[in-house]
Formats: C-alpha cells, structure tokens, sequence
C-alpha cells in the first residue's frame, strides 16, 4: 500500500474517522490494529514476524528495567541485540553470504557449483528492527523508562506511518507519545501536516518517478554505448531519484503522523546543499546516521581516543551503514567511500571549527565538490556490479557529445527539479524548515496549485515503488 496510491488515503481517510470518536487506549487499538494491516498488505505472512521483534524486545525491557544485577542486565541486552539482529541476517543477507561462501568454495574445487538460497525481503525489516534496539539500548542505558502497557510498545514498532521506510524513531521521542493523549488536528497541525504531504507527494510523483526512468535508461545500457555526458545526467537523474523518494517518503510519513497528532524525527533537510560529508549526513537520512553514531560510532570509541582509531570508527561506523542498505558489496562500498571520505575531511581539519566563516565564493566551490562527490557515490550504489560502476566512471571521461538522450535528459531534469531546487534554495536561506507557513497564505496557495498541477498533468511513464522500501 503505497503512500502515493488512492487505497492508501481510502485507508488513512477510514483511520482518521474512526480514530477521533475514541479515547486514547481506544486510539491505540485501533492504530495498533491499522498498523498491522496496513503491513498486512504488503505480505500478511511477515505479521509474526514484527510480533516476534515486538514480543523479544518488550520482554526484554522489561527483564532489564527489573534488574540491577549488571551481569543479569548485560545478558537481556546481549540476548535482545543478538537474536534482534539474527532474525535480520537470516532475511536480509542470509542468501548473500551463502553465494559469496559457495562461490568462494566453487574457486577453489570444493564444490562444482554455487548454492542458491532466495528469502523474500520483508518490507522495512531494516526500519523496525532498529526501532526495537534503539528501546532495548535505551532502556539498559537507563535514557528511557521502561514500556509496561504492550499495545503501546507495539504500536510504537509498527505505527504505519513510519512502519516500512522510517524515519527510525527514538523511544525517547516517539514512546512517550503513545501514553498520553495526542493534540487534536487543529488549524496548526492540519496546515502543518498538509505541507509536509504536498512536497512528500510533488517529490515522489513528479521528482522521483520521472528522474526513475532517466537514471533507469543509463543504469541499465552497457557503459560502452554512452557518452560522457550521458553518464553525468543520469547519475544526476538517480540522486534526485532517491532524494525525491526517500525524502517524499519521509515527507508523508510526518505529515500523516501530524494529523493524528504525532511528531515524528526530520529525516532530510536539503541534503543537496551540503558543503561537506559531515555536512552531508547531517541533511540525509538524519534518522538512520544520528542512530549510527549514538549506537555504534560512539560505543567504538567516537573521537575521544586519538586520530587513528577515530578514523577506524568513521570507516566501521560507515561500512556498516552501507551493509544496512542492502547485501551486495557494492552498498559496503558506497559506506566505505563515504567513511574514507568523512576520515580524510576531519584529517585536513574539515570538522573543526573557524573564527570567520567562509567567503561566497569557496561555499560554492565546497558546494560543488560535495554534490559532485556525493554524485559519484550515487553511482556505485546504483550499479548492479563493479564492473558496471567503473566502466560507467570510465565514460564520464570520453565522448561528451550532444545526443538526443543528453538534450532529453538535461531538459527534463531542468523542468522538474528546478523550480522545487529555487523553492529549497529559499528555504535554506531562511534556515527555517516551515518557512512557507510563516508567509501569508497566497503564497501557500500558489506553491500548493503549482504542485497539484505538476502532480495531475506530469505524472511518470511509468510509476515506481518507493526505493527504501527494499531495505
């Protein structure tokens, strides 16, 4: 059931009604029980699947918060990261490491030909499992008190607007919110969670669907058939394919959640004009890089035991983001090269701070520096192999011809995105993420008519599912 689908607000318009007749444990049920259809929906067989996690990790809170043996403590939390994060191998990268192993077996005689092991991926397994161990963790840290009410805990893993492709949630930020009465959607809330959806849905229909088949025609050619700058648009066309996409996601998930009057965690704030990689990843994904750090950067050591084992943790702590995305070597890249390049930024004195801020002019050379080299990234985590990403890197330095593909690929790109990327250069100057709703409602309304119509009259040849979706 996707965001940007009709039976998706039939479902929500449905949920909304029903949910403002009742009382809060009321609501909770009746959110609980939507939370699992709407999950339901994309495969009823993985239901037992986000019980188990609920029912593993809400036992161990409980085991945790009871204890204050620290042996008894450390083995409930072991206990909930360890199984948590079995149950997550065996979906996600049980068939990858079975391949590589047998493949590897295979090259030295042991066996004459490969395993081949499919498991069905479940929808946004990576998303709720880190919501449980993000509370597990917590609550041994004692940051959050423990969960006793378990429709609350439940709803808290599988609240639909961010069950399937986040934000990634904190107990400490979303929890609290399921024990106590909600706001209800007044003017504020409604106008609130009616910006968030329109550029959700502006993102994901026009930006992110129609840059899909731009991105898909390059990705999917062998790089000895295009040109150079064939190669540059449709790596263009792929970051704001999942920019628009992953940023709509998150759009509409907080938006949703504002009408039921919830406030879920900013996922993306205009990564694009980043002028660093930890500039970067302080705009993208927010989410999933602020859990990084908390949980794993940090516990390794952060910065706190010299400049060697801080680069070894930004190299760990960015691998390991890029396993999460997926189980192919090239996602262990994409983090590789991103933790490489956060190392090598903090070496040359990047993290640290400046008496005078930097002049126009070298802000917009970092600006450029950063999209181009976040760009490149984008094309080995694109890239069905390895050969494929270097052969496409090979091409951005031969034959930049004017083709009739390159004059398509750079009008549309233009027409789609430029308009929205003058919108967000706005924003970013006002350094206000509702800056609209402070102007008077004119405005609003223009920028609200122009999505609708670029929504109605400019839909995608062809629409895609949401990107993240897969992780």
């Amino acid at each position: 059931m996707w965001f940007n689908s009709f039976g998706f607000w039939l479902f929500f318009g449905l949920v909304v009604l029903i949910y403002s007749r009742l009382r809060l444990a009321g609501q909770n049920r009746w959110l609980l029980a939507a939370s699992y259809f709407f999950y339901g929906c994309f495969d009823w067989r993985f239901l037992s699947l986000i019980l188990f996690c609920t029912v593993l990790n809400y036992h161990a809170g409980i085991k945790i918060a009871a204890s204050e043996d620290e042996r008894h403590r450390k083995f409930w939390i072991g206990w909930s990261i360890v199984i948590s994060l079995i149950v997550l191998g065996i979906f996600k990268y049980l068939g990858f490491f079975t391949h590589e192993l047998s493949a590897l077996l295979q090259s030295f005689g042991v066996i004459d030909t490969p395993w081949v092991l499919h498991l069905m991926l479940p929808a946004g397994i990576s998303f709720f499992t880190f919501h449980a161990l993000s509370y597990t963790i917590d609550v041994y840290r004692r940051d959050t008190p423990v969960c006793r009410s378990f429709v609350e805990f439940a709803l808290f893993i599988s609240f639909f607007p961010q069950l399937v492709a986040g934000p990634i949630n904190r107990s400490t930020l979303l929890l609290p919110q399921m024990g106590k009465p909600r706001p209800p959607c007044d003017a504020a809330r409604f106008k609130e969670g009616l910006y968030l959806v329109m550029s959700g849905l502006f993102l994901k229909v026009v930006v992110a669907d129609n840059m899909a088949w731009l991105a898909g025609h390059v990705f999917s050619s062998s790089p000895e058939s295009l040109g150079g700058l064939e190669v540059l648009l449709g790596v263009y066309a792929f970051a704001f394919q999942i920019y628009g996409d992953f940023a709509g996601y998150s759009s509409i998930a907080c938006g949703t959640a504002c009408w039921l009057g919830f406030d879920l965690a900013v996922n993306f704030r205009r990564p694009y004009f980043a002028i660093s990689p930890q500039d970067f990843w302080q705009r993208w994904h927010i989410s999933l890089s602020t859990w990084l750090r908390d949980y794993l950067y940090i516990p390794l050591g952060g910065n706190r035991q010299g400049s060697l084992m801080t680069y070894r943790n930004l190299m760990l702590t960015m691998l390991l983001g890029g396993l999460w995305h997926g189980a192919a070597w090239t996602f262990v890249v994409w983090g590789g090269i991103h933790g490489l390049w956060l190392a090598v930024h903090r070496a040359l004195g990047g993290g640290r701070r400046k008496d005078a801020p930097d002049s126009v002019g070298l802000v917009l050379v970092k600006w450029l520096v950063t999209f181009h080299l976040v760009c490149l990234t984008w094309l080995v985590f694109r890239a069905e192999t390895f050969a494929q990403a270097w052969g496409l890197m090979l091409r951005l330095g031969s034959d930049w011809s004017w083709t009739a593909y390159a004059q398509t690929s750079l009008s549309l790109i233009g027409f789609f995105l430029l308009p929205w990327l003058v919108y967000e250069a706005w924003v970013e100057r006002r350094k206000d993420d509702y800056a609209l709703l402070k102007t008077p409602w004119v405005w609003r309304a223009a920028l609200y008519v122009y999505l609708t119509l670029m929504m109605l009259f400019f839909p995608p040849p062809v629409p895609a599912e949401f990107i993240y979706f897969r992780f």
